[in-house]
């Protein structure tokens, strides 16, 4: 089977770069693929992408060496499947908020005896090779996303379900749980990057991966170097829309810059 990347990056101690894609359009996958990530992750929950759409995004990541992921919209069995079907070398998992629906997540995610998924890797096979079945289990990725406040009091529940692979923040998500205004980069001495510190040090101590979405690469370099091993920078719509604004600044007066707070 085709190895998983991000795990040798992980096993190596080191970090590793996620796009993240929320636009359903092939060639705009193909276009970020062709860019230094790691790692692009299809947002099927908050971006507009449909399973159609990801079959055609995931065909075009596979044409590098980029490892390509989804976050569901839900954790909903059947649609983690489905993606991991379709070629999805791991999963986002949100609102994970107890050690159930983490098992639950994770048993999704892999074939019997570990897990309850069902066999028909339709695509998952062409990219993954002929010993898919025998191998996913290893290979396949799982974030649980920490963003609920049930979850904060089930840290250690949570990352010490069997199989799962990591966590994965939600500063927006987690931010309301917290009772503050959705917003990515939170600074230092916001109550939001108190509860980031807690849970990259309970994600420390149980011995897996965390991950973070990040506004600007800036303040993903600051995640990386306390010890975050997974971070998103921006997305596709994201650069687009600041792109355009940076030029339009230029040439017209009083166009809005881009604030990098948002999805």
């Amino acid at each position: 089977m085709r190895k998983n990347k991000l795990k040798e990056i992980f096993k190596e101690g080191k970090s590793a770069i996620n796009g993240w894609l929320q636009i359903p359009n092939s060639f705009t996958a193909e276009l970020m693929a062709n860019q230094s990530w790691d790692s692009l992750t299809l947002d099927m929950q908050h971006g507009v992408i449909d399973y159609p759409n990801a079959v055609g995004m995931l065909q075009s990541i596979s044409t590098t060496k980029v490892v390509p992921l989804a976050r569901v919209n839900w954790n909903e069995p059947g649609q983690i499947m489905k993606i991991l079907d379709a070629g999805a070398y791991g999963i986002i998992c949100p609102m994970v908020s107890n050690r159930q629906e983490a098992d639950s997540f994770v048993k999704a995610c892999m074939y019997p005896p570990k897990g309850y998924r069902s066999y028909g890797p339709i695509r998952g096979l062409v990219y993954g090779g002929p010993d898919y079945a025998d191998k996913a289990n290893d290979e396949i990725l799982k974030f649980a996303m920490i963003e609920t406040k049930e979850s904060l009091n089930n840290l250690d529940e949570i990352m010490q379900t069997p199989g799962l692979d990591g966590i994965y923040i939600g500063p927006a998500d987690l931010s309301l749980a917290l009772g503050e205004k959705p917003s990515f980069d939170k600074p230092e001495g916001d109550p939001v990057f108190k509860i980031i510190l807690k849970i990259l040090d309970h994600a420390k101590k149980n011995k897996i991966i965390a991950g973070i979405q990040n506004g600007q690469p800036e303040y993903a370099e600051k995640m990386i170097k306390l010890g975050f091993q997974l971070v998103t920078i921006g997305s596709d719509q994201r650069y687009m829309t600041a792109a355009s604004k940076a030029a339009l600044s230029k040439l017209k007066k009083g166009a809005e810059s881009d604030s990098g707070k948002g999805y």
